[in-house]
């Protein structure tokens, strides 16, 4: 059947007409269906590509409810996850959301763990600009983490801190242990969040 979505439900309706009347006959019922699923795979795979567009745009998940026939903000959210196509290899709209709570369960103890350490972060962070003998990649990845040094959010050290650790030369073996504990003890609280939040779950 036709590739346009508007032309293909009008042509599915010609044969559901033709299916009460009793005269359709199997080939056609059959080009109908697969026409049907695919139209029903389009329209599933746009939904969350307008929700994205906009939330992007600045929509709250309240205003969007109503829209996509939910009843709370919370359940729109949901709507959008078990939608979305997954970036990590979850295979049910139902893993997703989980993967996407784990994910954020994490960010959000190593955001709160980052805040109490600022001190010990900012430190490393000042120390990386002071470096000798780094060569071009080094220097830039140190460069960088300088330039999140100025601003207010603690926890965008973390990830250029992972970087040039690993662009460090051997030289720098000693700075480049600090930075790994740094990065074990993020990875340990991220892994402690989720198994936390795993945990509440299973016991609802």
């Amino acid at each position: 059947m036709d590739e346009d979505p508007a032309r293909t439900v009008r042509a599915v309706r010609e044969v559901l007409a033709e299916a009460r009347s009793g005269v359709a006959d199997s080939e056609r019922l059959l080009a109908a269906l697969a026409a049907l699923r695919e139209v029903r795979e389009q329209l599933a795979a746009w939904e969350p590509e307008l929700i994205a567009a906009a939330r992007a745009g600045g929509t709250s998940w309240t205003a969007l409810a109503p829209a996509l026939g939910v009843a709370s903000r919370q359940a729109a959210e949901r709507r959008f996850l078990r939608l979305r196509p997954s970036v990590s290899g979850e295979s049910t709209g139902e893993a997703r959301v989980d993967a996407e709570r784990d994910r954020r369960a994490g960010d959000r103890a190593v955001a709160e763990w980052a805040r109490r350490n600022s001190a010990i972060l900012r430190q490393l962070a000042g120390q990386a600009g002071a470096l000798p003998g780094l060569d071009a990649e080094a220097r830039e990845s140190a460069d960088r983490l300088s330039a999140v040094l100025g601003e207010d959010d603690v926890t965008g050290l973390l990830a250029p801190m992972a970087d040039l650790r690993a662009r460090l030369p051997r030289e720098h073996t000693g700075f480049a242990e600090r930075l790994g504990e740094i990065g074990m003890h993020t990875e340990q609280v991220r892994r402690d969040a989720v198994d936390d939040r795993r945990d509440r779950q299973s016991s609802r």
